[in-house]
């Protein structure tokens, strides 16, 4: 099975959306699920996880209605308030077959170590992980220190660090794999190959600029903690969803078949409880 294990879905309206800046002309527009249908046959993947791209339970009700209706295998990362007192009753009226996790975009809060240091943070994760559904991570490097702190003390199901914590590309990925490796040691932990093109200034990547990253992904988490993600539509402000995937091809073509069969969708498959599996914890110590 190869799987998409990082893409977005929205019917535009600004209000909405207001990470996206006057500079995202190209996102400002509806990504629904038949656009993205065209694109995963071409690159013969035969599903995908959408992620949430508003903090609202709304958004996460119409991007399960989309992945029912999909032909394929889908699942959901939404969101919750992980902070709210009411949290078991609210994950009791959002169960859905098809949501497999959650993600909070902690970039975005005004100190992102602080929000994570949280204790009702640290409480609604306990919930979630007991819960078995899977917690998207979406930092920047600069939150790394802060985000391996938070997951050596949430072990007891799978935590996915989105397009590879969103590395310093000036610094090299020597530096990033020095920055990762205390997180990347974590059992359960694993990394989505997803997100580089967009962090590059103006979108002006080379594919040898970008490829050492993956390989040093390699290095630290192993092609069994790494799964594809296209960040499709975002990366369209760099690059062409078949660009990204070729990225992904051409990094990982030296592995042995069943190593890259991981990275295409085995792990997405595992982590994301597809084709009907249920996974435990990860954490056996």
């Amino acid at each position: 099975m190869r799987i998409d294990a990082h893409q977005h879905l929205w019917r535009y309206r600004a209000k909405d959306y207001p990470w996206m800046s006057s500079e995202m002309g190209r996102l400002q527009r509806d990504y629904l699920p038949e656009d993205l249908s065209l694109l995963l046959d071409r690159q013969q993947l035969q599903g995908s996880i959408t992620v949430q791209a508003r903090q609202c339970d709304e958004e996460t009700t119409q991007l399960l209605q989309w992945a029912t209706e999909s032909e394929g295998e889908h699942a959901v990362v939404g969101w919750i308030d992980i902070t709210a007192s009411d949290l078991p009753a609210r994950l009791n009226a959002v169960q859905h077959p098809l949501l497999r996790g959650f993600r909070h975009q902690v970039q975005d809060e005004r100190d992102p170590a602080a929000w994570l240091q949280q204790p009702s943070v640290s409480a609604g994760i306990a919930l979630l992980q007991q819960q078995h559904y899977v917690w998207d991570m979406l930092v920047t490097w600069r939150h790394l220190p802060a985000l391996t702190a938070f997951a050596a003390q949430h072990d007891h199901h799978w935590l996915v660090l989105d397009h590879l914590g969103k590395p310093d590309i000036s610094q090299g990925a020597q530096a990033w794999g020095a920055q990762i490796a205390e997180l990347a040691a974590m059992p359960h932990v694993v990394c989505k190959l997803s997100g580089l093109v967009t962090e590059v200034p103006q979108g002006q990547w080379q594919a040898e600029q970008l490829r050492p990253f993956i390989e040093e992904a390699l290095a630290r988490f192993g092609p069994q903690r790494l799964m594809f993600g296209s960040d499709w539509p975002v990366c369209l402000l760099a690059a062409e969803y078949h660009e990204v995937a070729q990225l992904t091809h051409q990094a990982i073509e030296m592995l042995s078949p069943d190593e890259q069969a991981n990275i295409w969708g085995n792990t997405a498959a595992q982590v994301y409880q597809l084709l009907g599996e249920k996974h435990e914890s990860v954490f056996t110590g």
